[in-house]
């Protein structure tokens, strides 16, 4: 549930940018949730109209980005993306995990 907390952060951001550019509604937002952040997407959409009524995102499309989990694996020079909890060529566990915790708003479509 700390998804609403999440999306109230977001539309605080809004309304900040919104004071310092003297735009007066979002139309869009986008953002970038990266698999392994711990956000769940659909808590995201879910939420977004409770946290942006009254606000100037109110009634704005929100649109989510999915960053899949990438690794570099140091023992067989793999790097890309991971499906499980092993490296897909070699096996191994010692991998370093390089994207996939992000969270962050990508843009804001205005007027």
């Amino acid at each position: 549930m700390h998804e609403l907390a999440i999306m109230q952060g977001v539309v605080k951001l809004c309304e900040k940018e919104a004071a310092a550019q003297g735009f007066e509604r979002v139309r869009g937002i986008a953002l970038a949730v990266g698999a392994v952040s711990g956000v769940v997407p659909e808590c995201l959409e879910e939420f977004f109209p409770i946290a942006a009524k009254g606000s100037v995102a109110e009634g704005a499309r929100l649109d989510i980005r999915r960053v899949p989990a990438g690794i570099e694996c140091p023992d067989c020079g793999y790097a890309g993306d991971i499906g499980g909890l092993d490296c897909p060529r070699c096996g191994g566990y010692g991998y370093r995990l390089v994207r996939g915790r992000e969270f962050f708003i990508d843009s804001l479509e205005v007027e």
